[in-house]
């Protein structure tokens, strides 16, 4: 028994450690799970209290004077996302406050297709920009959901998948890559953490273990803890050239019916993101489609998928998943 705690990367941690088991001959079976209890935990951000407030007006989220999130320094995890979504934009141009919205406009949209979302509802741009904001560029529909959840994985060496059933064999689902990283030291990590080196080199750890590249995955489960995570996390994970995330997502690729689905489950910010479940959930989405099981919001054909979650600390877990031959 292994008790891992790997912030938001916990669940692909877990999952990682079964598989490097069986790998190394400990065993034949192995199961990871994920759980979390975070209903009522409210929104994780921060702001300036009204006793902190002096002779100042409070009229800012708890009282502040301001939200100072995303604006003059970083305090919780809204404003680090905020900042990193804001910094892409900055370097290659092309972003803006409703880009940002209409990535999430999309992830609400897939949600309404996915029976066990903590939200199936879709909202328009307007209600999405002009809802309350968290940390500019980031409203309230563009921020994961706190939620309680649970996942979990079985995984099997080949040797023993051949000895369970036919049916078993036939829904049995190829890990074709399992890659954890944690970010070189940089200086710039001492005032705001890159999420950006860890998840390119796991990425392309992963595309040479398994032997493929982006342009073969039938659909990318990533970490979209906020609406900015995912616009660089395209970059990161390969799926456009280095700097095109905002042309790689105009050209209607990270929709259902696009070349590349992004988050057909909804993503975190209509599905929910239960932290320690988070890593495995995603993988079960990917191995869902793949198995042609995924109902009203199938990709059809779905043969390869890739699932990537982050976690501040830091760590990246990217798994490449594929259907069975059997």
């Amino acid at each position: 028994m292994f008790n891992v705690a790997n912030a938001c990367a916990t669940g692909a941690t877990a999952l990682r450690t079964a598989i490097m088991a069986i790998r190394a001959g400990e065993c034949d079976t192995g199961l990871a799970v994920g759980v979390e209890k975070l209903s009522g935990a409210g929104l994780l951000a921060g702001g300036s209290r009204k006793e902190d407030a002096a002779n100042w007006t409070p009229s800012g989220r708890y009282g502040a004077i301001a939200a100072i999130d995303g604006r003059v320094g970083t305090e919780t995890m809204p404003g680090v996302f905020a900042q990193i979504g804001m910094e892409y934009g900055h370097r290659y141009g092309g972003t803006s406050f409703e880009l940002f919205a209409r990535i999430s406009e999309k992830n609400h949209a897939h949600s309404t297709l996915n029976p066990l979302a903590a939200y199936s509802k879709r909202f328009t741009l307007e209600e999405i920009m002009g809802d309350l904001m968290i940390a500019y560029p980031n409203t309230r529909p563009m921020c994961s959901a706190n939620c309680d959840g649970a996942a979990a994985a079985v995984v099997v060496s080949g040797a023993k998948l051949k000895t369970l059933s036919l049916e078993q064999q036939r829904r049995a689902v190829k890990v074709s890559a399992s890659v954890l990283t944690s970010d070189p030291w940089e200086e710039g990590c001492q005032v705001l953490p890159n999420v950006n080196t860890l998840t390119r080199n796991a990425a392309s750890q992963a595309y040479e273990l398994a032997g493929v590249g982006p342009e073969d995955l039938d659909l990318v489960e990533l970490h979209d803890c906020f609406a900015t995570a995912e616009l660089v996390h395209y970059d990161n994970l390969g799926l456009c050239p280095e700097g095109g995330a905002v042309d790689f997502f105009q050209s209607g690729a990270t929709w259902r019916d696009g070349s590349t689905p992004v988050n057909v489950s909804g993503g975190l910010e209509s599905k929910g993101h239960p932290i320690a479940a988070t890593g495995i959930a995603n993988i079960w989405e990917v191995a869902t489609h793949l198995r042609g099981e995924a109902g009203d919001r199938q990709i059809e054909g779905a043969t390869v998928g890739l699932a990537h979650v982050i976690g501040l600390g830091s760590a990246c877990g990217v798994h490449i998943l594929e259907r069975s031959a059997a």
